[in-house]
């Protein structure tokens, strides 16, 4: 039996001369029996290439720390974030934390955007942070509220690229007390 090279693996012919029957290892191959056998190496690099493509590099989840939780409305909170999908939907919402003295139950914010494409958009938003009855709404931590605002549960983004978002306080005082830390989070569906 001779055995024959067709692409740097061998293949032995079977003695009644009626196709291979075997395919052996050679230098930088991994075939046995007609299955494919993967080197350590090779499968290691499909598991990080397969679990990088699984994870959505759009999500985004920052906030900003507000100094000794006092927002002055002349110092808007500031977010760039790349979005590189325009099909996939994605939750849209801000994120905040305040104190459980603050004195309303409920706080409103301009939120800015710029668009890759340089084009503005401008919405007033209402927050609610207390039911009618005065309960707070959101996790407690000590003296602490955490609160998710969820603002669109669909977003479709029109273009691919950075956006510029700007949060502002938008109460009636210059300067208002308990708020903590302020952000957004987007995240693919």
């Amino acid at each position: 039996m001779r055995p024959l090279m067709k692409n740097n693996i061998t293949h032995t012919r079977k003695p009644h001369g009626g196709g291979t029957s075997a395919i052996s290892r050679t230098k930088g191959q991994a075939l046995l029996f007609g299955r494919l056998r993967v080197k350590p190496a090779m499968m290691a690099f499909l598991f990080v290439f397969l679990f990088l493509s699984a994870c959505s590099n759009d999500d985004f989840d920052k906030r900003t720390v507000i100094p000794e939780a006092e927002w002055r409305q002349e110092n808007p909170v500031a977010f760039d974030v790349d979005i590189n999908d325009t099909i996939s939907p994605y939750e849209f919402g801000i994120g905040l934390r305040h104190l459980e003295n603050y004195r309303y139950s409920n706080l409103f914010v301009f939120l800015h955007t710029t668009m890759p494409n340089g084009n503005h958009t401008h919405d007033t938003i209402e927050c609610t942070l207390a039911t009618p009855e005065g309960k707070w709404l959101g996790k407690s931590s000590g003296s602490m509220r955490d609160l998710v605002v969820p603002l669109n549960e669909n977003l479709l983004f029109p273009l691919s690229g950075t956006y510029h978002f700007e949060i502002e306080q938008a109460m009636r005082e210059p300067v208002l007390k308990g708020i903590s830390d302020i952000g957004l989070y987007i995240e693919k569906q």
